[in-house]
């Protein structure tokens, strides 16, 4: 009963720097880590920035320092900000939220969105 749906992606060029969204909807209690990830063509998932209830923030190297994740909490949104895009950065971007339960907080659920196909030309 809870979705993701993540928006922004698309056909972008080299350097250019768009913003992806992903809001979540449905019976929301409280949410506590939302993260982004991406796959390449024929490589494995990989996280790419991590943002936590308190706001911390953890990054893979490959975009530390070009890349900024935050959050919303009235929205229950996190946005993915992308600056010096390269052709290396074209994947298939996944937002994760960790969700605790209404009925007990102390258990945790995990929701992924259907993902957003982002194409970096050169």
């Amino acid at each position: 009963q809870v979705q993701l749906v993540e928006s922004g992606g698309g056909l972008v060029q080299a350097g250019g720097s768009p913003r992806l969204s992903c809001a979540a909807s449905g019976n929301i209690f409280s949410i506590d880590a939302m993260g982004w990830y991406r796959q390449a063509s024929g490589k494995p998932r990989e996280l790419v920035a991590v943002i936590t209830s308190g706001a911390g923030t953890t990054y893979t190297d490959s975009v530390k320092g070009r890349f900024t994740i935050s959050r919303d909490n009235a929205k229950n949104t996190s946005y993915l900000q992308m600056n010096s895009l390269k052709p290396e950065d074209t994947a298939v971007y996944y937002c994760n939220f960790r969700l605790l339960s209404t009925d007990n907080p102390s258990i945790r659920y995990g929701y992924w969105g259907q993902g957003t196909q982002v194409t970096v030309s050169s």
